[in-house]
């Protein structure tokens, strides 16, 4: 007896049939009475059906056919897609590793390894192997350019787009986060794999919905590092699957990534700096004293900016907490410093990483190398990334519009001046100059002002195993 029945070859519904239908990213489904309990779904009265999110699709089919109910399925819409990988390129042991893991987690699940390492490549083979429509979503519209390359590259296929004003949906797409979020509600029933780059930005309360919509039975998130400061990365598990496949940098470095080394260069202010320092600091700091403000933590941070925002005082003594900051991420002797890697670096391709715009249009401006930054438009971009590949630009200059996945192969030395304290930053950072090359040997060179809260950053965010 036949339990299971796709209605785009069985137009007829049987009478002793469950259905199953996909509606603005949920999924309905019809022939269960409200006193037959179905785990993980909730009663619609509205339409008196059984209704719960997209992407629980795989696991109520299984549980109705493992019931013994014959099943209707017009939910589905993802399509068989006979595709091979054309280049010829050959998998490393890692990402072969990789790939069994997560079939041998029934397709779902994530794939941990780091910046330079070919999680792209894993992306790929699991398009291949799961032979049906695929959906692949990246952060920003950089990295969905980047992608529709590849995968045009690796499959010799139109590759569809949405995102930056384009709607163009294929069998192989690729989307911003945003995007999807607006568009999974009509398109979640179109893919049969959806693949989550930097999936990490996923468990955000608004990015989620773009997995709970879909109804894609296959699931690969791809990250370095997938953990989160708030937590919300125990989400993954449920939308996406749970790590499959875990290798650091350290793993991977001298056979599969460049050798590196990282130095941390403490750089102490000029007097005049630290005059202009110490001054704005304490202003900051009796303001806080005089609230009774706790620092430490996120609710210490809101509590100031709450404290400062009712007060011509408070708003003063929130701008010499800014001030403070930018002179001890970019004094005038840490620019000194900058000049002289770079000079000695002359022959190298550089990529120097400030916390924020203005130090980078800062360094631009004295140092006469390009910036890039987010208000930096998408072709001048795409050009000065061509430039930097070319060799025709030696150096350039961001905040952290490179942090996150633009390939630039040919970096080996990076230069921090300042950041956040976040470990994913700065082990982005360290990706970035990673790739590996002929003979090739980074270095990442990290420019600390001592006696600061820069210094207590600065050990923060070097606390992950790529440093030691």
């Amino acid at each position: 007896m036949v339990s299971y029945l796709d209605a785009r070859e069985n137009p007829d519904i049987p009478d002793d049939a469950i259905s199953l239908h996909f509606e603005a990213g949920t999924l309905l489904i019809d022939g269960l009475p409200s006193d037959v309990p179905l785990a993980h779904c909730t009663w619609d009265d509205r339409v008196g059906q059984w209704r719960t999110p997209g992407y629980r699709y795989r696991h109520v089919l299984a549980n109705l056919l493992r019931s013994g109910h014959k099943v209707w399925d017009a939910a589905r819409a993802y399509v068989p897609v006979r595709i091979s990988e054309q280049t010829g390129r050959v998998s490393f042991d890692h990402q072969r590793e990789a790939l069994v893991a997560w079939k041998a987690a029934q397709r779902c699940g994530v794939v941990v390894l780091p910046t330079g390492s070919g999680k792209s490549f894993v992306a790929i083979k699991a398009i291949e192997d799961a032979g049906r429509s695929a959906l692949v979503i990246a952060p920003t519209l950089d990295l969905v350019e980047q992608w529709i390359r590849l995968l045009s590259e690796h499959f010799g296929e139109t590759i569809g787009a949405l995102g930056g004003g384009t709607y163009d949906p294929r069998d192989l797409t690729v989307s911003t986060y945003d995007s999807a979020v607006i568009h999974m509600e009509r398109l979640g029933n179109r893919y049969g794999l959806i693949v989550f780059d930097e999936v990490h930005h996923l468990p955000s309360p608004t990015f989620r919905w773009a997995a709970e919509a879909c109804l894609a039975p296959y699931r690969l998130g791809l990250s370095a590092t997938p953990e989160r400061p708030d937590g919300l990365h125990d989400l993954v598990d449920d939308l996406v699957g749970p790590v499959v496949c875990r290798k650091t940098t350290k793993d991977l470095s001298g056979e599969f990534l460049a050798e590196y080394t990282t130095e941390v260069l403490e750089v102490a202010m000029g007097s005049d700096d630290t005059i202009a320092y110490t001054e704005a600091r304490a202003r900051y700091q009796d303001f806080v004293n005089s609230q009774g403000i706790r620092m430490g933590g996120r609710q210490g941070w809101h509590n100031f900016l709450a404290a400062a925002a009712r007060s011509e005082q408070g708003r003063e003594a929130f701008r010499a907490f800014r001030a403070s900051k930018q002179l001890a991420m970019a004094h005038s002797l840490k620019l000194e410093r900058v000049a002289e890697l770079l000079h000695r670096h002359q022959d190298d391709r550089t990529l120097v990483f400030t916390n924020d715009n203005l130090s980078v249009y800062a360094i631009s401006e004295k140092l006469l190398c390009p910036a890039l930054t987010h208000q930096t438009p998408l072709k001048e971009r795409a050009e000065i990334l061509r430039k930097f590949s070319t060799g025709e630009y030696r150096v350039v200059v961001t905040s952290r519009v490179l942090n996150e996945g633009v390939d630039v192969p040919d970096a080996n030395v990076a230069i921090v001046l300042s950041g956040t304290g976040s470990l994913r930053e700065h082990v982005q950072r360290l990706g970035r100059i990673l790739r590996r090359g002929d003979s090739k040997k980074a270095i990442l060179y990290e420019l600390v002002t001592p006696d600061t809260v820069e210094a207590h950053v600065s050990r923060r965010r070097r606390t992950h195993d790529a440093y030691e």
